[in-house]
């Protein structure tokens, strides 16, 4: 019989308080402060008490879903104390961004957890927020498996912080034994921090109809974060669409409404019976709609976003936002020129993941325009992108182009065809000038468009 009695024993040695966790931090090391709604939070609050005696200190986060910034951060003085390192720029993280304290780690999510402990990046502690333990020494990890992994088996050191309201996540990984960590904080188990999704917009609405018109029965869906996702999981709700799987690196709001309209199920090739994500962000409906829920599975993201996983599955949808796409179907997701506004996350692993996938499709969605300070109205359609913008997805994997004018096919288009294509579901009032520009830069020729 299992020695409760003896595991209890070993977890009080490894019991420590938020403040000692704090004082294990030393001038020059890296920490690893978790993801999702396992970002540390009470550990976070003593190590602001003792910041700005420390130096030269880096904390890496993956996608925090947090609903206020680091007390670290507010407490600090400047980056000779303490600075961040972002795979994923929530609100906060550009706050810190602009304010020079925090950089972008630039990825292809599938390769995350490779990537802790390569080339020297091996945090000193990895800290992050668990549930409480069971009575087999395993902690679940909340519904954010992600690259948690690699972190851990990269880290010198161990830390837990257990918080009681932690959904339970049932999947691949999703535990980690009382062996395998070095201290426990025992959290104030402070709710989960929720990313209510704002009302769709008229724009939202025409850009998602467009998606939801191509969309089949029998299709395995991919969602990102927003207004837009819920949109198109609302209008699917409402749709004749039936048979709907999730394979997807965020779990959101819009996948609980699917299962309650009963359209999600699980029927897939790969992972049958199950919704499988990555990790979670979303508002408490969704938060007790994974709790204990054996029909979602949370699994680390070089399984989650690996392409040839994904193009098993018949009739894959990826549907995401961008920023800015120009007229050679260069699609910018992730910086407004020189800014960064949003990590790269998973799109590339699924843009190429659904083409491979038979019947698959991908969707980038985008306004055809914005309005500037200014109140002038800008085409998110470009000639060019605007210097210092990132390409998300190069010109080559680029699918489907979706704003609220239509829906463009790029794949297998010539240069010409694809200008032609983009510039039909730019705003009107600036078409004119993109074919001005595509001629200028040698795309929009007389002699370009032949009929055969």
């Amino acid at each position: 019989m299992y020695n409760i009695s003896k595991l209890q024993q070993e977890y009080e040695k490894k019991l420590i308080t938020a403040e000692q966790a704090a004082a294990m931090v030393e001038n020059d090391s890296r920490l690893y402060f978790g993801l999702g709604l396992g970002v540390v939070r009470d550990i976070d609050a003593a190590l602001a008490k003792r910041v700005n005696d420390l130096r030269n200190v880096e904390i890496a986060t993956t996608v925090g879903v947090v609903s206020q910034p680091f007390q670290s951060y507010v407490e600090s003085e400047s980056n000779e104390n303490i600075r961040y390192a972002s795979a994923h720029f929530n609100g906060f993280d550009r706050k810190m961004n602009k304010d020079g304290r925090c950089w972008y780690i630039p990825m292809l999510f599938n390769e995350l957890p490779s990537y802790w402990g390569h080339n020297g990046n091996n945090p000193d502690i990895a800290m992050f927020q668990v549930g409480p333990m069971d009575r087999y020494g395993n902690f679940n990890l909340g519904p954010q498996v992600s690259d948690i992994w690699g972190a851990v088996k990269a880290s010198k050191k161990v830390i837990v912080e257990v918080n009681e309201k932690m959904p339970l996540a049932i999947g691949i990984e999703s535990q980690i034994n009382l062996a395998e960590v070095d201290f426990v904080v025992e959290g104030s188990n402070q709710p989960m921090a929720e990313l209510p999704s704002k009302a769709p917009s008229e724009t939202d609405k025409k850009i998602a109809a467009h998606v939801v018109e191509l969309i089949g029965s029998n299709s395995t869906l991919q969602l990102g974060i927003g207004s837009l996702p819920g949109c198109i999981g609302t209008m699917l709700c409402e749709s004749d669409v039936q048979n709907i799987s999730c394979h997807t690196e965020m779990f959101v709001d819009a996948y609980a409404d699917l299962y309650a309209a009963g359209k999600l199920t699980g029927d897939k090739a790969v992972d049958p019976g199950r919704a499988v994500y990555a990790f979670a962000g979303g508002t408490k409906k969704l938060y007790d709609f994974l709790d204990g829920n054996p029909f979602c599975c949370c699994a680390p993201v070089d399984y989650v976003n690996n392409q040839a996983v994904i193009a098993q599955m018949d009739n894959f949808i990826s549907i995401n936002s961008c920023i800015q796409v120009d007229l050679f179907g260069q699609v910018c997701s992730e910086s407004a020129g020189y800014q960064q506004i949003s990590g790269t996350g998973g799109q590339l692993d699924f843009v190429m993941g659904a083409y491979h996938s038979k019947g698959g499709k991908s969707f980038l969605c985008t306004p055809a325009t914005r309005t500037l300070k200014d109140g002038s109205m800008e085409s998110l359609i470009a000639p060019t992108l605007t210097p210092g913008s990132i390409v998300t997805t190069p010109r080559m994997a680029t699918n489907y182009i979706v704003t609220e004018y239509g829906a463009v096919n790029l794949k297998g288009k010539s240069t010409w065809e694809r200008a032609e294509l983009l510039i039909s579901v730019a705003h009107p009032d600036f078409r004119d000038d993109l074919i001005k520009q595509a001629e200028k830069m040698g795309i929009w020729k007389n002699t370009s468009k032949v009929s055969f």
